[in-house]
């Protein structure tokens, strides 16, 4: 239960490149915070990925995630500024939106049909195997 929206549900974090395409994902309950799990997406692309040089995050991202980047895998982590006034355009953010509203389109993600969360993540990559094959075709 997530304590600020007082919903039952799960948290999604992916990463991708700068094409949208995922390079990993997780998936944890809604009560953890995502400074304390953010670092753990970071050190599942690092770890897969030799070719990163800098990750991209949210509001949310600060605090543990940003620590953990910058000292233990020497890499640097952009949060971008909250804008002043009205509505801004966030660079980059729009990027994992995208694919996020890729994700929308299907069914079994609408709602968390799921019971475990390994579940819930392969049926994430199955969904963007399937948005990456329609890409080639």
């Amino acid at each position: 239960m997530d304590g600020g929206k007082k919903i039952k549900g799960r948290k999604r974090h992916i990463a991708t490149d700068t094409l949208g395409n995922m390079l990993t994902v997780q998936v944890h309950a809604a009560n953890i915070a995502d400074t304390s799990q953010g670092w753990d997406v970071c050190d599942q692309v690092a770890e897969k990925y030799d070719s990163i040089q800098a990750f991209c995050g949210d509001q949310g991202s600060r605090g543990t995630t940003v620590e953990f980047v910058e000292d233990l895998l020497g890499l640097r982590l952009d949060i971008p500024d909250k804008p002043a006034h009205g509505f801004h355009v966030v660079p980059k953010r729009w990027i994992i939106e995208r694919t996020f509203a890729w994700l929308g389109g299907f069914r079994r993600l609408a709602k968390d049909f799921e019971i475990l969360t390994q579940s819930a993540e392969n049926i994430i990559r199955i969904a963007m195997i399937k948005i990456t094959l329609a890409k080639c075709v």
